[in-house]
């Protein structure tokens, strides 16, 4: 099958499956999985922080530095589009009591500054206290710009606000940008990093910051049921991925604007935006049910709606996407 509906649907490699059943194992609730401990000193190394700790999701990894961020009763600014704020089931009012603040997104992903000042609540008993500002990197394919992260976190921090980014797909934002890993990280106190999607890991995140906010956010993983035992069978395949597939996030890039110059090219299709391995697209609704269930039996994976996303990733080659553009092109031509 080719599967367009997202870059978590990539499968390990037989490489990647032969360095975890190689993996070196131990307890990781004890703190003694040796391939874990060596996963997490090597991402902290490249995202530039002082320590990093081993989830099973980015979705439980982004839940546990709310929570060591905030407390019962506070408060983080988040986008609206934001996956913490949109597509994590609620978890941050639900598990951590924490009220969400969103802003509606620019264009280009970015929280406007002048709505994220006015968002930040005067100390007063009225009021949650706004302890948090909360980007995403890439956010909807698109790399925040780098002058208006360091604006956006300068704000926050004269403020008396922490930091976290979503870096779900910060390696992509790193490759799209040129930019170091490290740098990307450096403005937040916390950063989120995923290997289950365009890296190719079958799952696994880690999060990065301070040695104090990570003893914190250890202790919510626990509570929230992400401490693993010989997880070094997963943290092998996501040094494998941070070793092997990040450079190759370039090839999905391409393959990306590939994908929107074809489907740019059909008369009922408008392509909305392409950044790094996402393409958005409007399709006529009345077609999107019977388009979606063409394409299935062509052997292709699409979530169609009237606007759809398509994303590209290790799994997906450049023959796959032309095979793709075909099967659009002749179903609006029958």
């Amino acid at each position: 099958m080719i599967d367009l509906r997202s870059d978590t649907v990539t499968r390990p490699s037989p490489a990647m499956m032969a360095s975890m059943a190689s993996a070196e194992v131990g307890d990781d609730v004890w703190g003694d999985d040796p391939t874990v401990l060596r996963l997490q000193t090597t991402v902290a190394e490249r995202a530039g922080k002082e320590a990093g700790l081993f989830f099973p999701s980015g979705t439980q990894s982004n839940l546990a530095a709310l929570m060591a961020h905030c407390g019962r009763g506070d408060e983080y600014i988040v986008g609206q589009l934001a996956h913490t704020y949109r597509n994590e089931g609620g978890g941050a009012a639900v598990l951590g009591s924490i009220q969400p603040q969103p802003i509606e997104n620019a264009a280009d992903g970015s929280l406007p500054i002048d709505k994220l000042a006015a968002a930040i609540k005067p100390i007063d008993d009225h009021f949650a206290r706004t302890r948090l500002l909360a980007l995403e990197n890439t956010i909807g394919g698109k790399v925040l710009p780098a002058g208006y992260v360091v604006e956006a976190v300068t704000l926050a921090k004269s403020r008396g606000l922490a930091t976290h980014l979503d870096g779900a797909r910060v390696c992509n934002a790193a490759v799209a940008s040129g930019q170091s890993i490290a740098a990307l990280c450096a403005p937040f106190d916390s950063v989120s990093i995923c290997f289950s999607k365009g890296l190719g890991a079958p799952v696994g995140s880690v999060l990065v910051g301070s040695t104090d906010l990570l003893e914190s956010a250890r202790r919510w993983r626990k509570m929230l049921g992400g401490g693993m035992r010989q997880s070094g069978l997963l943290a092998a395949a996501c040094l494998y991925a941070l070793e092997h597939n990040v450079d190759r996030l370039a090839e999905d890039h391409e393959n990306a604007e590939h994908l929107a110059r074809g489907l740019a090219e059909i008369d009922e299709v408008r392509v909305q935006s392409q950044a790094t391995n996402m393409v958005f697209a409007q399709f006529p609704q009345e077609h999107c049910v019977a388009l979606e269930a063409s394409l299935k039996e062509r052997g292709i994976l699409t979530q169609m709606l009237y606007a759809s996303r398509f994303v590209t990733h290790m799994d997906v080659k450049r023959a796959d996407i032309d095979m793709f553009v075909s099967a659009v092109k002749e179903y609006f031509a029958e």
